[in-house]
């Protein structure tokens, strides 16, 4: 109007009532939202869906708040309802599969809760059978020529960290204390172990090694996965992101690659449940709020 009719600004504000204060307006903020939202929408929208494609398709079991955490994390100065609007639109949402049953089990109400790292862990021997067909709350794998393996899960609760995961053709009791000896050489000793009541968890090898650390053995109630829910939710997470994400040639092919998603689980992956932090954080934020440190 001002370029046809050769008006000045107030006049044009006053024949469209536009308040010319609003005309003049600019935000002083150097990452103000809407300055980020403009440069976005001149030549960023198409390298933001790029992006977003780009990390699910690396991370194909993250939904749209962990996408956003980690675009975040690279700078991308948007709101977490443009990132579930744009992951909506390019077809990227997940379909979980509800389970059939939905009981809640009562826990014990003398068990205490993890109140540091180190304080609590969680462990599961899981059976192996089939790689692509899920049964029951078991974690099933084998490798490429059909041979069946297993895999030693151990979580520590409070953390979050993944202390180890060991993939063997068959698991024993002295095995389950080999593994948790070469753990806790570098880590440390935990106070406490959740196990549930597997054969070998109630060996006397592991019930003797843990005698001789000071490391008490929490059992689950027989019948009672929800005794042990921390390590029950992280193997279906294993199990999603990683176990159903591989084709594994050999034990030592499976062994590497569940270290590499190991290293990734524990420092790069958020987890919502710690405010969307990694646990090599947490722990060294907790090593150096600790008093000893």
């Amino acid at each position: 109007m001002r370029s046809d009719w050769s008006m000045s600004i107030r006049r044009a504000c006053a024949v469209t009532r536009f308040d010319p204060t609003t005309y003049r307006y600019r935000c002083r903020r150097p990452h103000c939202p809407a300055v980020v939202c403009k440069q976005i929408m001149r030549g960023g929208q198409a390298a933001l869906e790029q992006r977003i494609k780009e990390i699910c398709q690396t991370r194909v079991r993250f939904g749209y708040r962990r996408v956003h955490v980690l675009l975040r994390r690279e700078g991308w100065m948007i709101n977490q309802k443009k990132t579930r609007r744009i992951y909506n639109e390019l077809g990227l949402q997940l379909r979980n599969k509800h389970p059939k049953r939905r009981v809640k089990a009562k826990l014990c109400e003398d068990r205490q809760e993890a109140v540091g790292p180190n304080d609590v862990w969680a462990m599961r021997c899981p059976a192996g059978e089939c790689l692509h067909s899920l049964r029951g709350d078991f974690v099933h794998d084998q490798l490429a020529t059909g041979r069946k393996i297993r895999v030693l899960t151990v979580i520590d609760t409070y953390s979050r960290y993944l202390p180890a995961l060991d993939p063997r053709f068959s698991y024993r009791g002295e095995d389950v204390v080999r593994t948790l000896e070469t753990v806790c050489t570098w880590i440390g000793y935990p106070k406490t172990i959740r196990v549930d009541q597997g054969s070998e968890f109630i060996s006397r090898d592991l019930d003797l090694w843990a005698y001789r650390r000071g490391v008490t053995l929490d059992f689950s109630r027989p019948g009672k996965p929800t005794d042990n829910a921390f390590i029950e939710a992280f193997n279906g997470r294993f199990r999603a992101e990683c176990l159903n994400a591989h084709w594994f040639l050999s034990l030592a092919d499976a062994a590497e690659k569940l270290e590499d998603w190991r290293k990734d689980y524990n420092e790069h992956r958020p987890h919502g449940a710690i405010g969307n932090k990694v646990p090599m954080d947490l722990i060294k934020s907790e090593h150096a709020a600790s008093p000893c440190s």
